[in-house]
């Protein structure tokens, strides 16, 4: 049987940025799909969040970068709801190395973070294509960084990694239109365990200090994400092909 609610797949959604976006699309009225790829406990930790939104949840053991995997995970949605509405492309990963020391860049750790962060992004695209273009509403919303359009020093991987989603979001909103709206967000500086983790006894002063240069005098959070994320699923009908920074100005004011 057709779920009667919208359905959102949402990759890497146990902790961060996922979990923020998988709650704003539970609050939207959406049932989801949890996808995990190491912590069962924070899924589901996550899945309970959303059914006490109201949303049916079901948690999916998947590697994005394992293309058997993925079919597998978009079998699993459609047995479950018998349809997608959105697919949220969220599973990301790094490498410590900082951009300056190029001759310590491991190659395996740079196909590591390209597997999950561009082809991972490719392949569930893929899978989920023919299920999403059953929707009268199909959207494919990807998670870049401002890593992915100016420079920083961010580690080279990732920030070619997300210039690498930034260019595919363009591409498969042409190859997938008019059926499938494909877009991006492209969070800035964002509170959490993911910096918490790269900027180790330097995240709070320099959490701080971004915030002061920042316009709206904050830096972003989860729920931002996924705010921005729901609207461009549910209203922004006419937007494809698009990355929405999320950054509260900063990048367009410094």
């Amino acid at each position: 049987m057709v779920s009667d609610k919208r359905v959102a797949l949402i990759t890497g959604s146990s902790s961060g940025i996922g979990r923020g976006v998988a709650l704003a699309f539970s609050r939207g009225g959406y049932n989801v799909v949890i996808n995990y790829s190491q912590s069962i406990d924070q899924a589901e930790e996550t899945a309970v969040n959303c059914r006490e939104l109201g949303a049916e949840a079901l948690v999916v053991k998947c590697n994005v970068a394992d293309d058997q995997a993925v079919v597998s995970m978009i079998k699993d949605c459609k047995e479950k709801y018998a349809r997608l509405d959105v697919l949220v492309n969220n599973a990301g990963t790094t490498m410590e190395t900082p951009p300056k020391k190029m001759d310590d860049v491991d190659l395996d750790e740079w196909d590591r973070v390209f597997a999950i962060n561009v082809r991972g992004v490719f392949q569930v695209s893929r899978a989920a294509a023919p299920l999403l273009r059953q929707s009268d509403n199909a959207s494919i919303i990807n998670t870049c960084s401002i890593a992915g359009i100016r420079p920083g020093p961010q580690p080279l991987a990732y920030a070619a990694s997300k210039a690498s989603v930034a260019n595919l979001t363009k591409t498969l909103a042409g190859a997938l239109g008019p059926e499938i709206r494909v877009n991006a967000v492209a969070p800035g500086w964002l509170e959490g365990e993911w910096l918490e983790r790269m900027l180790g006894d330097n995240y709070e002063g320099l959490m701080e200090r971004r915030a002061k240069y920042t316009p709206l005098k904050r830096v972003a959070t989860a729920s931002d994400v996924g705010d921005v994320m729901l609207n461009l699923a549910d209203h922004n009908t006419f937007v494809s092909g698009e990355i929405i920074t999320i950054d509260g100005g900063f990048s367009s004011t410094t």
